[in-house]
């Protein structure tokens, strides 16, 4: 859908900013097809299967994608989806009563936010004390300052569909875990030095 007092389309979803126009305000014109990773239009749902290259790390080139649609159609607890020198992307889904684990990263601030589903976040400074619980739901976002211990958990009867962003990353590039016992394994291979 083209607006021409605004200078924008709905789909392809990615834009490239121009010159202001008229009004004084920016326009942005979809680049071509093809330019950047892209999504169908929504007639065409996306699922894993018609993903161009499947959900893979994108890092550290520049990418565009539409989280909300990414999250709903990851099967993997956890896929890194973009990795850079800085931050890192991750999206994770948790089945009917499953949780993260508790966890606590002492430099890394950690943004996470529902997309699908509805759980419990608990959170503090002691891992025997998560004074902080509040329940989730799609469109919630956390926060998890450094040095704070968290656990989330699904408890509704669907996956929990969510995506998370460590600053600085905190999972080497392209992590998949398709299961929540991959990712204790690969965790505890490099606690123990045999690499991930």
């Amino acid at each position: 859908m083209y607006n021409q007092q605004y200078g924008y389309y709905q789909y392809p979803l990615y834009y490239g900013n121009l010159p202001y126009g008229y009004a004084g305000t920016p326009s942005y014109w979809a680049y071509p097809a093809g330019t950047v990773y892209s999504y169908p239009p929504a007639s065409n749902p996306v699922t894993q299967a018609n993903l161009p290259g499947n959900l893979r790390d994108f890092g550290p080139d520049p990418f565009v994608i539409n989280i909300n649609q990414a999250s709903k159609v990851n099967q993997n607890y956890r896929t890194t989806l973009w990795t850079g020198p800085h931050l890192q992307v991750t999206l994770m889904s948790l089945n009917p009563g499953e949780d993260i684990g508790l966890e606590v990263h002492p430099t890394d601030d950690q943004f996470l936010r529902i997309e699908q589903g509805q759980g419990v976040v608990r959170m503090g400074k002691n891992k025997d004390r998560l004074d902080f619980v509040r329940n989730v739901h799609d469109d919630s976002a956390i926060m998890v300052p450094a040095g704070t211990w968290h656990n989330v958990t699904n408890t509704g009867s669907i996956p929990l569909k969510l995506y998370s962003i460590y600053a600085p990353p905190h999972h080497p590039f392209n992590t998949v875990h398709p299961t929540k016992a991959d990712a204790m394994a690969a965790e505890e291979r490099e606690q123990t030095g045999e690499g991930a």
